[in-house]
């Protein structure tokens, strides 16, 4: 039986489609098939339509094979690279340890 995946939130489900979008143009730009693309992502062509309709049901192996053929791997890189609230978080949490220590000094 085949595993259910979970239900994504219409914004998820936009950027994945975003995503699909992009690898297809990329795939576009440089004039390659979906065949000649599937074959040298070792998927089949259903796949690669898969991921390039944005599907969340395909692995994230897929999406990275499909990325290293076109040459934007690197790209995987940039997830969660620029995090401005979680340096927000950290920050806090810093200072709030700072201001906790501070205080058991004192007492």
């Amino acid at each position: 039986m085949p595993r259910k995946t979970a239900p994504l939130s219409p914004a998820l489900e936009d950027i994945l489609k975003t995503l699909g979008e992009n690898i297809k143009l990329a795939r576009l730009r440089r004039k390659i098939t979906t065949t000649m693309l599937a074959e040298r992502a070792g998927m089949s062509r259903v796949t690669l339509r898969k991921v390039e309709n944005g599907e969340s049901s395909t692995t994230l192996g897929a999406y990275a094979s499909v990325l290293f053929c076109l040459g934007l791997e690197q790209d995987l890189l940039l997830i969660g690279k620029d995090d401005p609230l979680g340096r927000r978080l950290q920050d806090a949490e810093l200072t709030h340890t700072k201001e906790r220590v501070a205080k058991r000094t004192k007492e």
